[in-house]
């Protein structure tokens, strides 16, 4: 689930304005906005293949596989017929499907090397007498003829290549990249490219994004295919499409846009002027729904003044700076005849200083850290602290509430292989969540998840320090960081807890809503993936 930049998709004010946008005083459907990053409608899928992330050079040939799709550098699909010869500025296995950059030193290129080189580490794993390369041997299919643990371990492995266990295997290479065993290392990326598929099952599918961060992190090319999917964007207007396409399919959005703004609605439903400040707008579909809940307040709207913070990068998915925000949203307020003002800070929100706020005498001001804060570096990246620092500089405004939605997961501090295993543990619910509410033949799936979800767990396998920006924390961290800077929780209504229990009841009775400790938490069966609480 990206988080970075680009969270809701445009609208134009005409279909926020139908009856199902309900106002607070009627169990308020913030039914806006979305989350996710970059999104496209192009037909073809534009492979992590395309991208210049490989330290080798040289000219290889992809071939399809009956569970994979194949691309061009182009992005455009291959027949099972063909192949494609790719420039020397890109190296690829010829047993990769579905397109990882390779580097020379990752799998080698010579069948008869590769086959040699698996013989090795077989002998070393198993013993000189084994023969696992051709079929499993009935000595270890009876189970017996105990061994090392190196030997348990190696045909607990091979049995589980032999089952298709690809969670099994996918943790094993992790560790064998965590560990530096190169030469194994290397042995499961070459079975595991048998194993995944971009249009297989939810596990095939997220398997072929991890497995890219794998050969990323192992190629110290992390960077590189980050720094190059941010270069290669679809259409801003495609790019939208699909982020309305998974915001409709997955209740994850809804839920935290809904749960922060009821929040602010109750904590200002008596006030006459009232400061928004977001700390990532994107393209400010958040607000509509509020804006039209404070029109329809007893006694009239209050005057809203919207801060939108974001900085020049959002400006792509929008298709032009913050002033196209500003121009919908008070156009909007227009209609509804609310008393609305809006100041645009272009800058990244930890960059953000108390004068560029522009928060004047009288107003009641609510903060909104949306899917945001967790993109912002902490002690453990800078001796700045930015996070922080940002949490103290709101405190100083004493404002009346700060919504926070945060996905529940815990990726920031931890060393490579545990953080693999929860990125692993995270984005297999979500992608199961995914599966169920969008067919498996949905032929914009695999764009979805790409420009939705893909970089982002590329981003937490292949990437340190300051590249990495995908750092999310689980709430207790949070709640530690909001206590240490002056706040106190700020129960959440149960008006909206229960608006969001009627919004469940449109998706699949796996999804799961608890309230705990005075925060929400929205999960997947029995992993929470997503959770929302407030502060003053």
């Amino acid at each position: 689930m990206s988080g970075r930049l680009y969270y809701q998709p445009i609208q134009e004010i005409e279909p926020y304005c139908l009856p199902q946008f309900q106002t607070v005083d009627h169990h308020l459907q913030y039914n806006d906005g979305g989350k996710g990053a970059h999104l496209s409608l192009q037909n073809s899928y534009e492979q992590y293949c395309t991208l210049e992330s490989s330290s080798a050079n040289g000219s290889y040939t992809i071939y399809n596989s009956p569970s994979t799709v194949t691309f061009s550098p182009n992005g455009s699909p291959m027949s099972q017929q063909e192949s494609q010869s790719y420039p020397p500025d890109l190296h690829h296995s010829p047993d990769n499907a579905y397109g990882s950059p390779m580097s020379a030193s990752c799998i080698t290129n010579d069948a008869s090397d590769l086959k040699h080189k698996l013989r090795e580490l077989e002998s070393v794993m198993l013993g000189p007498d084994s023969d696992i390369i051709d079929g499993i041997d009935s000595t270890y299919q009876s189970g017996t003829n105990k061994g090392s643990p190196e030997m348990d371990s190696g045909r607990q492995i091979i049995g589980a290549i032999a089952k298709g266990d690809l969670k099994h295997v996918l943790i094993a290479c992790a560790k064998a990249v965590s560990e530096n065993e190169l030469l194994l290392a290397n042995w499961l990326m070459y079975e595991l490219r048998q194993m995944v598929s971009v249009s297989g099952e939810p596990i095939q599918r997220l398997g072929a994004y991890m497995l890219e961060g794998l050969v990323a992190r192992l190629n110290s090319s992390g960077s590189s295919i980050c720094k190059s999917l941010r270069c290669k964007e679809p259409a801003s207007s495609d790019l939208l499409s699909y982020m309305h396409i998974l915001y409709e399919v997955c209740p994850y959005f809804k839920f935290g846009y809904m749960s922060a703004n009821g929040a602010i609605a109750e904590a200002m439903k008596d006030e006459d002027r009232v400061h928004i400040i977001d700390f990532q707008i994107g393209q400010g579909s958040q607000w509509i729904t509020l804006i039209q809940a404070f029109a329809a307040r007893p006694g009239g709207p209050p005057h809203i003044r919207i801060t939108g913070i974001d900085d020049s990068m959002s400006a792509y998915a929008r298709g032009g700076g913050l002033g196209i925000v500003g121009k919908r949203l008070s156009k909007l307020a227009e209609q509804f005849r609310v008393p609305f003002d809006f100041h645009a800070a272009n800058m990244s929100g930890y960059d953000v200083q108390l004068e560029n706020l522009g928060v004047q005498p009288g107003e009641a001001v609510a903060v909104n850290f949306a899917f945001m804060l967790h993109h912002v570096p902490d002690e453990s990246v800078s001796t700045e602290n930015y996070r922080d620092r940002l949490l103290m500089l709101v405190k100083r405004l004493s404002p009346k509430v700060v919504t926070l939605v945060e996905q529940e997961s815990n990726t920031n501090t931890a060393a490579f292989y545990p953080r693999f295993l929860e990125a692993l543990n995270y984005y297999t619910a979500m992608f199961e969540s995914i599966d169920v509410n969008l067919a498996r033949d949905h032929k914009e799936r695999i764009n979805i998840e790409q420009h939705c979800l893909a970089r982002d767990v590329v981003n937490i396998i292949a990437c340190e320090g300051p590249e990495r920006i995908e750092r999310h924390e689980l709430l207790g961290k949070w709640r530690s960081r909001f206590t240490m800077a002056g706040f106190r929780p700020y129960p959440l209504s149960s008006v909206v807890n229960a608006t969001i229990k009627t919004l469940l009841e449109n998706y699949c009775n796996r999804y799961r809503l608890q309230e705990r400790d005075g925060a929400l938490f929205l999960g997947w069966m029995n992993r929470d993936l997503v959770a929302s609480c407030a502060w003053r």
